[in-house]
């Protein structure tokens, strides 16, 4: 329930106002015709995506700020909830894969050429935390301005630049070409020491788990839905998908667990 206590105005703020309820609901436009029933639940679940997504931005944009700033606590705080929403994207497919295979098909010639793979909001969410690919840029169909936001989330610091940076200034580098992995088997081996340290590494192999987990019942989700047939934007489909499993933006805080415990090379 909101409660406001805002500037007076003509007409009281209400509910619907405060969270522009109606232009909210007005942005759900089918595009079949006769419309299709299941149309509307394709669109409204997606669209919940990228209110999820600039949620997403938001909270590690501001987490990367903190970290920079060595306020580590209230950057792993936030960081936390970022896990939290991903949850609730990883539960959102079930809801998609309450559609049968012909009622998708029902409707899907409408969406070409879109593709969630012109998803920019996205692409931001993997750059930003520290899985950047360049090659994104000529591959996405997208506006001037949203291009903009892409090339500037490639030139700055991701989650994972800001950790480097923050293990740095807490003097963990050393001329080792393995020196991120180093300074985690120290943090992981001492955790009364690094306490701090050790909370903001566990709450980014938990993103790093669930962007694996999201990604894993999207492609099944596909797959349900089209089989092996291709996207509407033209990629693979399943199979560009599949390819995309392995991903991890933060691979040294799970190769450390290899290490732990053992001797030094």
């Amino acid at each position: 329930m909101i409660d406001y206590d805002g500037p007076m105005t003509d007409r009281p703020l209400t509910y619907g106002s405060y969270l522009q309820v109606p232009e909210l609901l007005s942005l759900q436009q089918n595009r079949s015709s006769p419309a299709h029933h299941d149309e509307p639940l394709f669109i409204i679940i997606h669209q919940v995506y990228e209110l999820w997504f600039k949620l997403l931005l938001h909270e590690i944009d501001s987490a990367i700020a903190h970290l920079g700033a060595d306020r580590v606590g209230e950057s792993t705080r936030l960081l936390r909830r970022v896990v939290e929403v991903q949850r609730v994207l990883v539960v959102q497919v079930k809801i998609l894969e309450t559609m049968r295979p012909q009622d998708f098909l029902g409707f899907r010639y409408h969406l070409n050429p879109a593709s969630g793979f012109q998803s920019v909001q996205f692409r931001e969410v993997e750059f930003v935390l520290g899985l950047k690919d360049a090659r994104i840029l000529d591959q996405l169909r997208s506006e001037p301005q949203e291009k903009a936001r892409l090339e500037a989330r490639l030139a700055a610091p991701s989650v994972a630049d800001t950790f480097d940076a923050l293990l740095l200034r807490r003097g963990f580098g050393s001329a080792s070409g393995e020196w991120r992995l180093e300074a985690l088997v120290r943090v992981y081996e001492a955790p009364a020491e690094h306490t701090d340290l050790l909370a903001l590494a566990e709450v980014l192999v938990d993103i790093d788990e669930y962007l694996s987990l999201w990604r894993a019942h999207h492609v099944q989700m596909v797959e349900r839905m089209i089989g092996s047939k291709r996207g509407t934007g033209g990629s693979d489909g399943v199979a560009y998908l599949q390819s995309t499993l392995p991903k991890r933006a933060f691979p040294d805080l799970w190769r450390v667990r290899t290490r732990i415990g053992q001797e030094p090379t």
